[in-house]
């Protein structure tokens, strides 16, 4: 009597499970043929961001001199290298709230229907394309000595002198802000349309002014969004790196932590104390994310009524 194909014993004689009861199997632990999809993103995340920051970790633990920890060591150490982190955070925690604060105003308008919608959030975008570099050139062109800002005022003799608005603080700031706005902007608008508004129209039916409803119910529902927002062009903003160079002073006031990595890097040759100061940088941005963070659960817990 011949025995079932699925219920055949191999040489050892355990069954063989078919492959619709692996599949099975599979499904009752949440795996599906869906979840595959997944594969190419977790290699893509595996290979561009796990692999090299571990291959970076485990590199700044291998100093040329010393013991594992002395390129840490000689990073605090050294004042010149130790100040790069505040001129960093000086320079990016600035940049960032005033993004994400310039933002709510203008999406929490752009939310509405008006005539020209489509217009003015082209011009809110726009400078999102332009790029650093174009960026910086059209600062210098305009803030710059010789600028149009500072022909005007002293055309109007408003000043005797031009004002250092490039090639300093002022510069890098106002790159981070040009280029990080439309970024605060777009998630900004996205986070207050998925905020219910039948809860604003309930409100104002009860009389409430729409300072009320947006301080009351909007603000609360939207802080989630805010630190998310916050905590995403904050890290853009601290890896600054061609706006300290082209509009700031990277020998000074503008040499942020990423130009004392690239230095030691590519000027020194010195990778593993490279890495070191990358991995510092990390760990500066993980505590600032962290804090927010954990800031937004002690202002507001609970749904938001949508995607905010």
């Amino acid at each position: 009597m011949s025995v079932p194909t699925a219920r055949r014993s191999s040489p050892a004689g355990a069954p063989q499970p078919s492959r619709a009861h692996w599949q099975h199997r599979l499904a009752e632990r949440g795996v599906d043929r869906q979840l595959w999809l997944l594969a190419p993103a977790v290699l893509f995340v595996v290979l561009l961001f796990l692999y090299p920051f571990f291959y970076g970790l485990g590199l700044s633990f291998q100093p040329t001199k010393g013991g594992p920890f002395s390129d840490y060591a000689r990073f605090f150490g050294d004042a010149y290298q130790r100040d790069t982190m505040w001129i960093t955070l000086r320079i990016a925690l600035p940049a960032a709230l005033l993004n994400v604060l310039a933002s709510v105003p203008i999406a929490y308008r752009m939310r509405g229907r008006f005539r020209g919608k489509r217009l003015v959030t082209i011009l809110l975008v726009v400078p999102i394309t332009l790029g650093t570099v174009l960026t910086a050139q059209g600062l210098l062109n305009f803030l710059g000595p010789t600028g149009w800002f500072n022909r005007v005022l002293m055309n109007l003799h408003l000043i005797d002198e031009p004002v250092r608005l490039v090639h300093n603080y002022w510069g890098v700031f106002f790159s981070l802000v040009i280029t990080g706005f439309p970024f605060a902007f777009l998630l900004v608008l996205s986070y207050l349309t998925g905020i219910d508004p039948t809860l604003e129209r309930a409100a104002s039916t009860l009389g409430a002014g729409w300072w009320q409803r947006f301080r009351t119910i909007t603000l609360p529902l939207l802080m989630p969004g805010l630190a998310t927002t916050f905590c995403l062009t904050f890290v853009l903003a601290f890896s600054v790196f061609p706006s300290a160079v082209l509009v700031g002073n990277p020998a000074g006031e503008t040499r942020v932590i990423s130009i004392a990595a690239y230095q030691a890097a590519y000027e020194q040759y010195d990778y593993p104390y490279a890495s070191a100061i990358a991995m510092i940088m990390g760990l500066i941005e993980l505590v600032v994310i962290s804090v927010v963070l954990l800031g937004r659960t002690r202002l507001y817990t609970g749904s938001t009524g949508g995607k905010g």
